[in-house]
Order: structure tokens, then sequence, then C-alpha cells
């Protein structure tokens, strides 16, 4: 009992320093990209300058600073409903040491953040070519606002499907009570990628609202982190994740209104 405590302490400790280092690393990369500013675009709405290569830089340097920030917010958006997840796998770890156990728990989420670094690499090609068109095509980016409404609404809407509650009851109830691991490097890795996919298949409207509004929005990051968080740890989660659904939706209906009207 001393010793799961202690374990369970430790275990607490790293990942609550993992979670001030992300979004330390989360804060300054905003910073940085704020002092850019960003490009009036047509339609009334500004074109993050996350999405245009700088002078001077090169493609692969461009996808490597955007993949490293991807990374850094995901980590910091994703820790405290990743920390249940995780500590319910180091207890069903089939092993007595200490140090194997951690090892273990460290590569499922390695396994776990690069299914999130692999996800980043797409979404970064499709910002890019997104912001290559909508800086050729104004009739396109005139459009934007309007299309940005629309998707927030279909993430709510999202919220109320059934496919959100498989997902979001597989995402809890991994790994299930009772579940024993065999005290693998390959069993490890393969449980952190299905986590992965899991939680991105779970988060996908979500996530996606945050890229429509903000990809490096502080304000937007926290609200999303706060919806995941809570529908994930609160005991009643369908509900939870409906009551997030109808506040997304409505604000997906605010921005399809503004837009209308300021169009």
């Amino acid at each position: 009992m001393i010793s799961e405590r202690a374990s369970r302490r430790a275990f607490l400790s790293v990942a609550a320093l993992f979670f001030a280092a992300s979004a330390a690393v989360t804060v300054l990369c905003c910073a940085s990209m704020s002092t850019m500013g960003e490009m009036s675009m047509p339609g009334g709405w500004t074109l993050s300058m996350l999405w245009i290569r700088m002078p001077g830089q090169t493609w692969p340097s461009a996808a490597a600073s955007f993949l490293g920030m991807w990374v850094a917010m995901m980590a910091a958006m994703m820790m405290p409903s990743l920390v249940p997840m995780l500590w319910r796998y180091r207890r069903a770890v089939a092993t007595t040491e200490e140090t194997c156990a951690a090892q273990l728990t460290a590569l499922v989420s390695l396994g776990y953040f690069f299914v999130w670094a692999v996800l980043g690499i797409m979404v970064f090609a499709v910002g890019i070519a997104l912001a290559a068109l909508e800086l050729k095509l104004p009739v396109l980016a005139r459009a934007v606002p309007m299309a940005v409404g629309v998707m927030v609404s279909i993430a709510g809407a999202l919220q109320f499907t059934a496919w959100k509650a498989h997902q979001l009851a597989c995402c809890r109830m991994n790994p299930a009570a009772g579940c024993i691991f065999p005290a693998s490097v390959g069993v490890a890795w393969r449980h952190g990628l299905r986590l992965g996919l899991r939680c991105s298949c779970c988060c996908a409207g979500l996530t996606a609202a945050l890229l429509v509004v903000g990809v490096m929005n502080l304000r937007a990051m926290a609200v999303v982190m706060a919806a995941i968080t809570i529908e994930r740890l609160a005991p009643a989660a369908e509900r939870a994740a409906r009551a997030i659904g109808a506040i997304v939706l409505l604000a997906g209906l605010f921005l399809i209104a503004r837009a209308f009207w300021l169009g």
C-alpha cells in the first residue's frame, strides 16, 4: 500500500512537470507567433503567419517548427485526460520492478504522442495548401468566415452522435478493468498507438473546431482542453459531451450568423 502510494505520487509529479513544461513551451510559441502579426484577408478575417513560409525559410524547417509547436500544444491539452489512462496501464503491467514499469509507461506516452505528431504533419500539409489557395483566390478567402462557422457547428453536432459516445466510452475504459499487460516494449508501444488513435478520433470534432478558430489561440486551447478533460473524467460522460456539444453548436451558429451579417 505504501509502495503504491509512493509510486502514484512519483507518477503524478512527473506528469505535472511534463504538463507544466509543455504548457510553458506552448505559451512561448504563441507569444512568438503573436509578434509576427497576421495578414488581413478578404472577408474581414486574418491569416496566421503559421501557414506561410518566412523569407529564407525552407519548407522542411517550417514543418519542423510547426510540428514542435503542435506536439507541445497537444501535450499540454491532452495530459489532464491522458494521465488516468497511463496510470491504469502502469498498474496493469505484469512487473514488480518500478523502473521497468516507469519505462514502459513512458513508451506508451511516446506512442500516444507519435500518433498526434503524424496527425500534426497532415494538418500542416492541409493548412499550407488551404492558405495558398486563399491567397490566390479572393472568392475562396471571402467564404472562410462562413466555413469556420459551419465547421464549428458540425463539431458541436458530432458530440450528439452514437459514434462519439462509442469513442468516448472506449477512451474512458482503456485499459479495461482487470486487464494485465505483459512487460513488453512492443506491447507498450502498440498500446500507446491505440490510445493515440482512440483519443484523436474521440477529439476529432473539438480539435477541428480549434484548428479553424485559431490553432495558436491560447483562450481557444484552454476551452478545448477543459472540454476534453470534462467529458473524459466527468461521471456522466455522455451528458457532459452533449452539453459541450450544445455550447459548441451555439457558437458555430453565432459565427455563421455573424459571417452572414458582415458578408
